[in-house]
């Protein structure tokens, strides 16, 4: 394992320790998967960036760097240390700067329903947890109405924050939640992938696999 390097809030520093071990012991599961390169990571008191739901929220700003906000205040912050909430956003976020060492995580809505899909497999595959609320936000028969033809899927403009924010006429997390359908179908059929295809698969493949159930 290459190391990683950190830039910190002294705002976090009650923290520090907790959410340091809480980060190699993420280091160390990922490492056995699939080789982790050196990445910086930010640790930010950022309330305004976190999901409330959580606490925290993770962003990937590159192939080498993310950033994780958190907000001690939030009622659910605590907990989220404490249970593998932690541990499943910092998976999240590496599985992103691995793929944009690869494959890019895309410009099309496609490619960004398919990145964080397989982002979310990823940390399935690792911990065996079941999809994050942001997952599962719809359910399953409804998000299906919404995926477009390829040919929509393919194009390079498409508004993210309605897709997966809910800021437009969509749902609340349709995109996440689309997105982990999707590469779950991918990965029904092919159930033993290693970490390099759970990284790298394409989001052409990826979806084709899902329209292969219909």
């Amino acid at each position: 394992m290459q190391p990683w390097s950190f830039i910190w809030h002294d705002s976090l520093t009650p923290w520090r320790a907790q959410i340091l071990s809480e980060i190699e012991a993420t280091r160390e599961t990922i490492a056995a998967l699939v080789p982790t390169p050196a990445l910086s990571v930010e640790l930010r008191h950022a309330p305004d960036w976190v999901i409330p739901e959580i606490g925290m929220c993770g962003f990937c700003t590159g192939a080498g760097t993310f950033k994780l906000s958190f907000d001690p205040a939030n009622r659910q912050f605590a907990l989220s240390l404490a249970d593998g909430t932690l541990r499943r956003q910092v998976a999240h976020e590496v599985h992103h700067c691995l793929r944009n060492a690869g494959p890019g995580y895309g410009r099309s809505l496609g490619e960004a329903l398919v990145s964080e899909g397989l982002a979310g497999q990823f940390v399935n595959r690792l911990y065996g947890t079941p999809p994050e609320p942001w997952e599962k936000a719809v359910a399953p028969r409804d998000a299906w109405r919404f995926l477009p033809d390829d040919r929509s899927l393919g194009l390079p403009m498409y508004d993210h924050n309605a897709w997966f924010y809910g800021t437009g006429g969509y749902p609340r997390w349709l995109g996440y939640t689309l997105g982990y359908l999707l590469a779950g179908r991918w990965r029904a059929l092919e159930p033993d992938a290693n970490g390099e295809r759970l990284v790298n698969a394409t989001a052409a493949e990826v979806i084709a696999a899902a329209r292969s159930f219909s």
